[in-house]
């Protein structure tokens, strides 16, 4: 014999799923998110600008109602605290957001040196790590079993867009110099292997130490090696020191490759930092196919909305941080868990089916990133231009660079 409810029932028993779903979706825990951000000290501006990605990231998911695990929506909440630059209280921090916080996973703080610092925390509490501007091979190199670099192309990869542009531009001879810290030390070994490849004479290929504020000697020195380029790599406001010595000093070079030159912070020094090279993920004029997230276009209106008082605009440090949270999303999605194992397995599984803001995503075992190669840029007199790849150039680049002299 077969049993049938009547109507009424069946409505009732429908009205009641869905109330008890709507119940499970207000009431489901939200996804909690630990990460440092620099407050002062020198990865002060980048950790700041990233952690505005971070939030736009938080802001887009959480007006859609979070991210569905087991068929319920869990909102996204980012727990932060301050890491003041410092690698020293960077473990105990983290420690803090797994023990204390009860976070369920973590960003990585801003940069090699920090993100270096922070791992162990993570690892050894199984907590899995998103990181979003460390790119140091050595991170990578040391078994960690739940680090995933979503959006930062691995450190040796980074300097050699730079170098192959030179090449295009017939560069013979090229200097190096380098801050002594992980991220410095491991785009510049990239760029000086790119160097050799193609013919370049590297004429000097010296570290300086945190800290230092008179770089003249090493201007002059790799000046005195007849050096057609120098390409001195460290964070933004040490390169910004270099920029102004290089025009106080009257020392000319064919050219001169900043990674961050074409910063809206280092932009500010005006003329200071015209004719000088880069590379950036983020400028109007690159725009990836997005699968994941928002475009270019739509994270620069969320940034405008919910930082209308911000110093600077938003930058390629905002780009990662957000791609970033894109991926994140993806692998949540896909392992259907916070559990840090099935969050990496997950995370291989979605290699070279994720674009974000700042390109496609590929990573290794090791969770190290091969894809999202930066452009090359040059500040011009008209503007911030795109000068390699050829495919998304905006302008032909002015090389060799008019002497200071010359420049009005």
């Amino acid at each position: 014999m077969t049993f049938k409810l009547p109507r009424r029932t069946l409505m009732a028993a429908a009205a009641g799923a869905l109330a008890t779903s709507g119940a499970r979706a207000q009431d489901a825990k939200p996804i909690r998110i630990g990460m440092t951000v620099s407050s002062t000290g020198t990865f002060a501006l980048a950790a700041q600008s990233g952690l505005r990605g971070a939030e736009i990231w938080v802001d887009d998911v959480n007006s859609r109602g979070g991210i569905p695990i087991g068929g319920v929506k869990r909102k996204v909440e980012l727990v932060k605290l301050d890491d003041r630059s410092d690698k020293t209280v960077v473990p105990k921090v983290y420690e803090t957001l797994i023990k204390d916080e009860k976070v369920d996973l973590c960003f990585g703080p801003f940069g090699s040196t920090l993100t270096a610092a922070a791992v162990n925390a993570t690892e050894t509490n199984n907590k899995f790590m998103v990181i979003w501007s460390a790119s140091a091979d050595s991170i990578y190199q040391q078994g960690y079993k739940y680090v995933v670099s979503a959006t930062q192309q691995a450190g040796t990869l980074l300097g050699k867009p730079g170098v192959k542009f030179f090449g295009t531009v017939g560069v013979k001879k090229i200097a190096f110099a380098y801050l002594d810290e992980p991220f410095p030390a491991s785009l510049t070994n990239g760029a000086v292997e790119e160097a050799k490849k193609l013919g370049m004479e590297v004429t000097m290929n010296e570290k300086f130490a945190k800290g230092t504020k008179d770089f003249n000697i090493l201007i002059q020195k790799a000046k005195a090696t007849g050096a057609d380029v120098f390409m001195p790599t460290a964070y933004e406001g040490d390169q910004m020191t270099i920029a102004r010595q290089l025009r106080e000093m009257n020392v000319d070079f064919k050219g001169v490759y900043f990674v961050y030159a074409s910063q809206p912070q280092f932009l500010a020094i005006g003329k200071d930092a015209l004719y000088h090279f880069s590379q950036t993920l983020l400028n109007d004029r690159i725009n990836w196919k997005v699968t994941g997230g928002l475009n270019r276009a739509q994270v620069m209106e969320r940034y405008a909305k919910l930082f209308p008082n911000a110093q600077y605009p938003a930058d390629f440090q905002t780009a990662l941080a957000y791609g970033a949270g894109a991926v994140l999303e993806q692998i949540i999605n896909e392992a259907q868990s916070l559990d840090a194992a099935k969050l990496k397995e997950a995370a291989l599984k979605l290699n070279n089916k994720i674009v974000t803001i700042t390109g496609p995503y590929e990573i290794d075992e090791t969770g190290k990133q091969f894809k999202n190669e930066f452009a090359v840029m040059q500040n011009t007199p008209a503007g911030v231009e795109v000068v390699y790849p050829p495919e998304i150039a905006t302008a032909k680049a002015i090389y060799p660079v008019p002497a200071y002299k010359d420049r009005k």
